[in-house]
């Protein structure tokens, strides 16, 4: 299993000196203690752990590299995480927010350390792993992703995070135009056109407005130590918005891998095989308790489920090209291409007329 954290990558090292500068106004006091360590999960964004003075906190900046306009924003971030905690404390709080580029190379947010435990492709091995407890463990992942979506923006002063009108419209658009931006050396092929043809044809006409995370998944999430099926926090909050909550539920069912699924989507997720065996529920379980939950008519989830296919591509395409441009040096995104074609072609399957199938 991976460790949580590793020795800084050398292509995204930070400089210490100024870091240690930073502390010292920020805490107001000398910096005696200082270590500095990387989180080694996720993809994009890079994530930290600072030391100072016996306590933690984590650091969060965007990659390396040229980013497309108004992605990986750092203050966004901040402002959403420091708005939910106040109601929903799985979002850890963000504590201060920065746009010194001369302190790490970019703006960057400092927010409060959480600890547990992430199940990434691999399960820790000190969990109980049968059918009951990975039902239960599915079954909070969707009360958590519920109780995001029945929260009033109101509340939190969230009402003005993004322009619910013509939403879906706006997404399937913006992120066509990232793909042809991240290929645009590359000739689209006709399964490709096929299945944007097929996205704009059949739109469905958002019910509900919420506040969404946007990459709502299992390694997004984090466990208590001591009780295994108690959340203890939500991370990756730079995509938030308002907007239509099936999003995110078409977006998690991308990751997510049952039994029926063929033999590409273990190129797609980011959830752990034991041996052979797949011992989550499947999707039409997962999308049945999601309806259970919220209450929200979830008819047309076919169509968010191909998008979200759709829009993983994209994703992985923007990292992909990073990296073929020798702009990360991460060699985890070598074989991306393997898993954008697997994408692309799980879309163009999907039925949107068939509720809840594949």
């Amino acid at each position: 299993m991976n460790a949580e954290l590793i020795e800084v990558r050398k292509d995204e090292k930070l400089n210490e000196e100024s870091l240690k500068a930073f502390f010292s106004d920020l805490l107001k006091s000398k910096i005696n203690n200082f270590s500095l360590k990387q989180f080694s999960g996720g993809h994009a964004n890079l994530t930290y752990l600072i030391s100072v003075n016996d306590e933690e906190y984590v650091l969060r900046r965007p990659p390396l590299g040229p980013i497309a306009p108004s992605a990986h924003d750092m203050k966004r971030e901040h402002k959403v995480q420091r708005s939910l905690h106040s109601i929903f404390p799985l979002v850890p709080n963000s504590i201060y927010f920065s746009d010194d580029v001369s302190i790490v190379g970019s703006q960057f947010h400092i927010i409060e350390r959480k600890k547990g435990f992430v199940i990434r492709k691999e399960f820790p091995d000190f969990l109980p792993l049968n059918l009951n407890f990975m039902n239960q463990m599915s079954d909070q992942m969707i009360k958590i992703l519920s109780d995001l979506h029945k929260i009033n923006p109101i509340d939190v002063g969230l009402e003005t995070l993004g322009r619910p009108e013509g939403f879906v419209e706006r997404q399937l658009l913006g992120w066509e135009k990232r793909w042809k931006l991240a290929t645009q050396n590359t000739l689209l092929n006709s399964i490709f056109d096929d299945l944007l043809e097929n996205l704009k044809i059949n739109i469905p006409k958002s019910k509900i407005v919420s506040i969404i995370h946007n990459d709502f998944k299992l390694d997004n999430i984090m466990w208590n130590n001591s009780n295994f099926l108690s959340p203890e926090a939500i991370f990756d909050w730079d995509m938030c918005t308002l907007g239509d909550p099936l999003m995110d539920l078409g977006h998690m069912l991308n990751y997510w891998i049952d039994k029926e699924d063929d033999k590409d989507a273990k190129l797609i997720t980011s959830m752990p095989i034991t041996g052979n065996k797949i011992l989550f529920p499947l999707k039409s379980e997962i999308i049945k308790l999601y309806s259970k939950y919220t209450g929200f008519d979830v008819e047309n989830i076919n169509w968010y489920y191909a998008f979200g296919a759709f829009k993983l591509s994209v994703i992985l395409q923007q990292i992909y090209v990073r990296y073929l441009k020798g702009q990360t040096k991460d060699k985890r995104f070598a074989n991306f291409n393997k898993r954008i074609d697997a994408l692309i072609k799980r879309a163009n399957g999907i039925n949107f007329n068939e509720f809840g199938e594949k």
